[in-house]
């Protein structure tokens, strides 16, 4: 298996502490600031548990602290920091004791998506998925675990919009979101480098939806979620929890 990137607490410091060239509006500042810290965190630069401080994050991007106040905010809504009650604000630990309920949930939401989804589907409905499919397919051979992790989403989410049930696509993109980190372990399991034949798996999946075979799609779903949730605990289970925090 190919090793996994480990960044260390000297080069986030370096990171932390250089400074933009010019300064942003506000508008920008704060986007800038929230797709900084965004890649940071789904990349673990700024493990589970690490202090975020306005201050230095000002200096960093050459802001206000307002913009990366508002950066903060936004983070907060997507799940990957939390203010203390103290006002400091970390980045989120990862709640590695409730994984077999978060992945109960995740391996529902696989099959019931992909069930609707064959039900229902429109002729406009593949035509969206298999865009956001092609974009997970490239990418994966790119090796670029951050698009990876997006593109995924987006596939899925395509997936739950063709059954035409907002319950369903508002559900399962919360459980996609608050999972990215976990995803992103996923891929660091392979190394970032994931095997083709998990590309595939979409493809079957598309297949089945085409079909409008329900049972197949159905079960695609329940062994993609398995495959998904038993790399990742056989990963986690080698010792890469231990690094982080965990509540």
């Amino acid at each position: 298996m190919a090793s996994v990137k480990i960044i260390g607490r000297a080069q986030r410091d370096t990171a932390a502490g250089k400074a933009a060239p010019h300064r942003k509006s506000r508008g920008s500042g704060m986007a800038t600031v929230y797709s900084a810290l965004r890649n940071d965190i789904l990349e673990m630069v700024l493990p589970p548990g690490e202090s975020l401080d306005e201050t230095r994050l000002s200096e960093r991007f050459a802001l206000s602290r307002t913009p990366v106040r508002e950066a903060l905010v936004k983070l907060e809504a997507d799940g990957l920091v939390t203010t203390l009650p103290n006002r400091n604000t970390i980045v989120s630990t990862i709640d590695f004791s409730g994984l077999p309920v978060y992945f109960d949930a995740l391996t529902l939401m696989y099959r019931l998506t992909n069930r609707a989804a064959a039900l229902y589907h429109k002729a406009d409905d593949l035509a969206q998925i298999h865009a956001a499919q092609h974009d997970f397919a490239v990418a994966v051979r790119a090796h670029d675990a951050l698009r990876m992790i997006g593109t995924n989403r987006d596939f899925h989410v395509a997936v739950a919009e063709a059954g035409h049930n907002r319950y369903y696509t508002a559900w399962f993109a919360k459980l996609l979101d608050e999972g990215r980190r976990i995803l992103r372990i996923y891929y660091s399991s392979f190394g970032d480098t994931l095997p083709e034949r998990y590309v595939h798996e979409h493809e079957d999946i598309i297949r089945a939806i085409q079909q409008r075979d329900a049972e197949t799609a159905d079960q695609l779903g329940k062994e993609h979620a398995a495959q998904i949730v038993g790399q990742t605990q056989a990963f986690l289970d080698r010792g890469f929890a231990a690094r982080f925090p965990v509540r």
